[in-house]
């Protein structure tokens, strides 16, 4: 990225009439990674967007809007319910309605809790556009009960469950088709209550396992065999649960391009942080993006030499600063050759940083930082700043814990 582009965001800082670290997203790096992502994923999949890397409201309408797009994936249940009553209360839906798929199997008691605090409304049917997620015959159990008690099938709509299966990164799901012939017997059982919805099968080991324990290609070949092996399973033996508009979800940010070749089982994959592009997300798979999402912060206070407590005898001319705030899950980065001070240490109060000997800085100047990751780290600044050149073009807020 050039120096200009971070000129910008200084101007586009300062007019907010407000100096404290904020988190920006660059509006026109934004669309250039949302034709990437489309440029990267199968014509033939849809793509779902993940939340919990792009938890604004704001910011999911921007992507859905761009993306045509009427699917999200749900890891928090403040975000499911917030996003749910942001739904029912929004009288101009899109033609499709939103359909919410969990990340990841919640707690029964989670669910129950959702339901009590999340009415039917004309805009929002949390029974009918929610997907839960369940990845053990144990907890199927727990969800069929649930879905007795809540009347579905009766007095609203049947509770849609999506399986999760093992496709080779063993955090949980269906390992094998034994277990998963028993979980859909069940369902299949207890179709007066319960919808069964599809499956998901997630992949990143594909691409983060090292090559010299198997190859990329060996992977994942085996986690698509295996999620074909469960699709062809489920229509041979069930076809009763079978329909066109099951869900197939597989796949995130780091895998989303090796789904482009025809042999994919999935008929949608998972985005989020691909947009924004925090450092974790330099991968060769992603390469034709570019990082999107900065931290700013403003320079408090700034020194010709540096002086570190209890070794003031030791002579150090290099110049250094001290920054609002700081020890985010990020790495500096403009202006180049800004580091943390080892000695000092990290502050979330006020960091040390040593500087370049020919950098020009002056305090109140921004420092920029990428963060690692997007899931956590946009919900501590408040609102993002959503910059187009050097202007703050919107301010979205962030989901609420």
């Amino acid at each position: 990225m050039m120096p200009q582009q971070f000129e910008g965001y200084q101007r586009a800082l300062r007019a907010t009439g407000r100096s404290i670290p904020r988190l920006l997203i660059d509006l026109d790096v934004l669309d250039l990674n949302i034709a990437a992502v489309q440029q990267l994923t199968s014509p033939d999949l849809q793509l779902r967007l993940v939340v919990k890397s792009l938890p604004s409201l704001g910011l999911l309408e921007y992507l859905q809007k761009k993306l045509n797009t009427n699917k999200l994936m749900v890891f928090h249940q403040p975000f499911i319910s917030a996003i749910s009553q942001h739904l029912a209360i929004n009288s101009q839906q899109p033609a499709k309605k939103t359909d919410l798929l969990l990340g990841k199997p919640m707690p029964v008691d989670t669910a129950a809790y959702y339901y009590r605090n999340t009415p039917v409304t004309d805009n929002f049917n949390p029974y009918s556009q929610v997907q839960w997620l369940v990845d053990t015959e144990e907890r199927l159990i727990a969800y069929l009960d649930l879905a007795q008690g809540l009347g579905c099938g009766k007095s609203v709509p049947r509770l849609r469950l999506n399986l999760e299966i093992d496709v080779g990164l063993h955090r949980g799901g269906f390992s094998n088709l034994r277990g998963l012939r028993a979980a859909l017997s069940l369902m299949a059982t207890h179709q007066d209550s319960v919808a069964f919805s599809g499956l998901m099968g997630y992949d990143p080991h594909v691409v983060k396992v090292p090559r010299i324990l198997r190859s990329r290609q060996k992977l994942q070949q085996a986690a698509n065999q295996f999620y074909a092996a469960c699709k062809t399973h489920i229509k041979s033996s069930h076809p009763g649960l079978w329909h066109d508009d099951l869900t197939f979800n597989g796949a995130g940010s780091p895998t989303l391009a090796l789904h482009r070749h025809p042999d994919s089982p999935l008929s949608e994959v998972s985005a989020g942080s691909a947009f924004l592009k925090p450092t974790t997300f330099d991968l060769p798979t992603l390469s034709a993006l570019t990082p999107a999402c900065f931290i700013a912060t403003p320079v408090l206070k700034l020194f010709d030499k540096t002086v570190i407590p209890g070794l003031e005898f030791l002579p150090n001319n290099r110049p250094s600063c001290f920054i609002y705030g700081g020890y985010w899950k990020a790495d500096y980065h403009y202006p180049k050759g800004v580091k943390e001070n080892k000695y000092f240490g990290p502050s979330t109060n006020q960091s040390l940083l040593d500087l370049p000997k020919d950098l020009s800085l002056s305090v109140g100047d921004y420092v920029f930082l990428r963060p690692r990751q997007s899931e956590f780290v946009l919900l501590q600044f408040g609102d993002i700043l959503a910059i187009r050149g050097d202007r703050v073009e919107a301010k979205w807020s962030i989901l609420s814990n």
